[in-house]
């Protein structure tokens, strides 16, 4: 097929690897080890079979596996089929090891997915499939034990057809194979009637596009059809495109014997090497610690080329290859490195939780931290600490993998630990769409977080979004709140379950110009989930198995009986003349052991398989609930309320009432100020004034009673009191009788304006004295007592100090005092009697002078004011109006009224 520009354009951006990944699968005991052992002999990588009952087989490298012959972790062994070379990946089979199969998934180019002769699809086999589907992963079929009594080919392809796919092929049949291949593509087809028989490049592309499924027969433990297999993947397999710049898959973390760490990855484009240095590659902007702190200088120390339990060192790797890497920390399975991005998440989990019984004089809370370093090799492996009992409980896939955690915790941390019987692992989500709220303000802290959270489709799991604009709250800050939520599991408030199927955003938030750190934002934005939570309408969920029952034609009225018991689901029977098929979904809680139950009733003649489907509403969660007892609020690692702070001293508001606390508006008014202050238009803010001389003594007063006096000169100067509603005045307030003051936070308002900030940059000093000047223009036009504050607590032995600026004050702080401690103390002593504003933007600042009964103003709308002010100057005296004189500016004359016009 011609390629389009499109196709050109990107196939100039890639380039082919010389190194294919090919997996092995398979439901357990279908002999996928074994086949795994007649390719590495057929291709001569190694000089005789093992096998897995004598407990020699080359990828069965570990104790456990040699003990239960059965495969447990994922090997690798590198070997040449046909001319391509290949890494071959031999993945467990056991359904409770099937986190790890999956972790290998994401890093295939084909897999081969080994099926029973004598068994046929079974349940597993069917999970296997859709997991293959979901990645994309081209597939060759080998139908094994092809020896044994009673197998049939013909029907087994039929069945395969049925169960799997109608794009299954049988490639040891030559009959007719030419046509069956081009009735998969109709270009092909078009070929095909004008007499042109399909080419192998055109096969290839059908397989690698999983538009055809070749099939092969024959039995591995004989070596019966294994170099006919061997000759199929040589011939239809091809190399992939990658691309040229450097990127990487990791698939797992596991320690050798020394207890070095791995990191098991393939290479997916450009060149891996000794001695790279990986921090360009593993940054994941956004990504930060608890403190902002990256790790970096990490550096590959060994790569290294597995065979089985031996490995050899290479000083690079090329792409497409697998390899072992030393060196690196913090790396985890499904992370994407480079250009590589990281893989979807696993769609097995566990189902089961089993409570942890550790040895009479061990340290429990010591053994749980041991094990927490295991869920980095075992993803699936859910280690949960239970502060209100001291116990330890594991989330794992199934009770085979209880006996292999025990031979690892005893080989590993040297503990004989045991495990009560397991349960349900339950989930929780809600039905209604509902803001959570958070806010951390102790002493010298500060953070706030609104988050928005709604139900999403069931197994979609979570998903984390913002939409808050970066002028309330900086993408630095945004994404570690985005960070503090991927980082933890989330408990439910009814049965303290983990939390699923919801997206939460980011909707609003605010910090701290000085007292934010990245912890302030980890808790407000856990309380802000659990404020959330304890407010929507949750829901309980449970694992529910997709189910197939086949038993005797006679017998479907019990199966049937049997899966209405188990609140259960099931379709129409599909009947035969001899056995009846029964499929539906029923809650893995009443359908544990049914299988065993099937064997029984039906003589061994019945067949049972199951996979998990997914989490679903809970059949019975009064009962649930109540056997849970648990209590969300006595639960002290999710706290749902909130700590603020008032008078130097912080204090816990509960979640029900939060909401009347919060510095930032909610989202259903979507404001940052309340609307009672906002400030009104010009004419309305034309009032009537007079002024009143008032002494220096009194400033200097209220300055040495708050930090001692400073030796400051007495002199005198005027103040004006409106006699109207003040402009920052709240509705409802009563106005107080004493004199009107402004407190203006001047580094706050420096760096809030666009302007005075970029003239900070190259000069602070430049800065001040353009706001000191800006700020008497506004004195001298709305006559209210002025009194700027700039930090000085920096200046060693400085002693405070108070100045006169033509009409306005300008108070330096001591040293170790702040311009906020100062205006909170101000504001305590002058709010009981005068009228008290604050212009500042500082969210913890302005909560603090209102509890004082003080008025605020943020940065932005005095800087509004200002402007408002300057139009009103130049309305009143500047622009020509019939009957109003212009008083100073009177006698001006046209040429200087335009210049200061432009100045304007």
């Amino acid at each position: 097929m011609e390629n389009t520009s499109e196709n050109i354009e990107k196939n100039a951006e890639m380039q082919t690897t010389g190194h294919l990944c090919v997996g092995l699968v398979a439901h357990v005991d279908a002999g996928k080890t074994t086949l795994a052992e007649g390719i590495l002999y057929t291709t001569g990588q190694i000089r005789r079979l093992g096998r897995v009952d004598h407990r020699d087989a080359f990828l069965d490298t570990d104790q456990m596996e040699k003990d239960r012959g059965i495969t447990i972790f994922s090997k690798q062994a590198e070997t040449v089929i046909g001319d391509k070379k290949v890494t071959l990946l031999d993945t467990p089979g056991h359904v409770d090891f099937s986190a790890e199969m999956e972790r290998t998934l994401q890093v295939l180019d084909y897999a081969v997915l080994v099926i029973s002769g004598a068994d046929g699809v079974q349940g597993h086999v069917e999970t296997l499939w859709h997991l293959l589907e979901r990645y994309h992963i081209p597939v060759f079929l080998f139908v094994n034990k092809m020896d044994q009594e009673g197998t049939d080919e013909e029907k087994l392809m039929e069945e395969l057809k049925k169960r799997l796919s109608d794009e299954c092929e049988d490639f040891s049949d030559p009959e007719e194979f030419d046509e069956r291949m081009a009735l998969h593509d109709e270009e092909l087809l078009e070929h095909f009637l004008e007499g042109k028989a399909p080419d192998r490049g055109s096969i290839r592309r059908l397989i690698r596009e999983r538009r055809i499924f070749p099939c092969f027969f024959g039995s591995a433990l004989k070596m019966e059809g294994v170099e006919a297999f061997l000759e199929g993947l040589g011939m239809y397999m091809e190399y992939p495109g990658c691309q040229s710049a450097f990127g990487a898959r990791v698939y797992k973390i596991t320690r050798d014997a020394s207890g070095q760490r791995l990191t098991h990855l393939k290479v997916t484009g450009g060149c891996l090497r000794v001695k790279m240095n990986m921090d360009a590659y593993m940054a994941d902007p956004g990504e930060e610690g608890a403190a902002g702190q990256r790790v970096t200088g990490q550096k590959i120390d060994q790569i290294r080329i597995y065979a089985g339990n031996s490995f050899q060192t290479v000083q690079e790797a090329g792409a497409g290859m697998v390899c072992a890497v030393t060196g690196l920390e913090g790396t985890y399975s499904g992370q994407g490195m480079g250009c590589e991005t990281a893989s979807v998440l696993p769609v097995l989990e566990p189902v089961l939780t089993y409570r942890m019984q550790p040895p009479g004089a061990c340290d429990v809370h010591g053994l749980y931290l041991k094990l927490k370093t295991l869920e980095e090799e075992i993803p699936e492996l859910h280690i949960v600490w239970r502060e209100e009992t001291k116990e330890i409980h594991t989330q794992i896939m199934g009770e085979v993998q209880i006996d292999v955690l025990k031979s690892l915790i005893r080989e590993r941390f040297g503990a004989e630990v045991s495990f009560d019987e397991g349960s349900i692992v339950y989930k929780e989500t809600i039905e209604d769409s509902v803001e959570g709220v958070g806010h951390f303000e102790p002493l010298r802290h500060y953070a706030e977080v609104h988050l928005l959270l709604e139900p999403g489709e069931r197994g979609s799991g979570l998903e984390f979004d913002v939409s808050c604009s970066r002028d309330m709250l900086d993408v630095n800050w945004q994404r570690l709140i985005l960070t503090h939520l991927e980082e933890k599991q989330h408990r439910g408030v009814l049965t303290g379950a983990q939390i699923t199927d919801m997206k939460i955003t980011l909707i609003a938030g605010r910090a701290h110009q000085k007292h934010t750190e990245g912890g302030d934002f980890r808790q407000a934005t856990y309380r802000a989930v659990r404020q959330g939570l304890m407010k929507a309408r949750s829901v309980l969920l449970e694992p529910w198995y997709e189910y197939r029952i086949e038993v005797p034609q006679e017998m479907i009225g019990r199966a049937m009986n049997d899966v209405q018991r188990m609140n259960g689901r099931f379709d129409a029977p599909l009947v035969g003349e001899e056995t009846a098929v029964l499929t539906g979904s029923a809650p893995v809680a009443t359908m544990q052991g049914y299988m065993r139950e099937v064997l029984s009733y039906t003589g061994g003649r019945g067949r049972f398989s199951c996979r998990l489907q997914g989490y679903e509403p809970c059949h019975n969660p009064e009962e649930v609930i109540s056997a849970s007892l648990y209590d969300p609020e006595a639960d002290l690692d999710n706290p749902s309320s909130s700590v603020f702070c008032s008078h130097g001293a912080g204090f816990v508001v509960p979640w029900y009432q939060v909401e009347d606390y919060m510095h930032v508006e909610g989202m259903e008014t979507g404001e940052e100020e309340p609307q009672e202050e906002i400030l009104t238009g010009i004419e309305e803010r034309k009032r009537r004034i007079h002024s009143e001389v008032i002494d220096e003594e009194e400033l200097k007063a209220i300055f040495a009673q708050t930090y001692g006096n400073a030796g400051q000169k007495r002199t005198g100067w005027k103040r004006t009191v409106r006699t109207q509603d003040s402009t920052y005045k709240a509705k409802g307030t009563p106005k107080k009788q004493g004199r009107e003051y402004l407190l203006v936070d001047g580094y706050n308002i420096i760096f809030a304006w666009e302007d005075l900030k970029e003239l900070a940059k190259d000069n602070i000093e430049a800065a001040r004295n353009k706001l000191m000047d800006v700020l008497c223009d506004y004195q001298g036009y709305r006559r209210m007592t002025l009194i700027l504050v700039f930090d000085a607590y920096k200046v060693p032995g400085n002693p405070g100090e108070v100045q006169k600026y033509h009409n306005i004050h300008v108070v330096y702080t001591r040293e170790a005092e702040t311009a906020d401690q100062y205006i909170e103390k101000a504001v305590h002593d002058m709010a009981r009697e005068h009228q008290v504003t604050v212009a500042t933007s500082d969210g913890m600042e302005q909560i603090i002078i209102m509890g004082q009964g003080a008025r605020r103003i943020s940065a932005r709308d005095l800087l509004t004011e200002i402007h408002e002010a300057r139009k009103e100057l130049r309305a009143l005296h500047l622009d020509p109006a019939p009957k109003m004189k212009r008083y100073l500016l009177e006698d001006v004359s046209p040429e200087v009224l335009k210049e200061l016009k432009k100045k304007e």
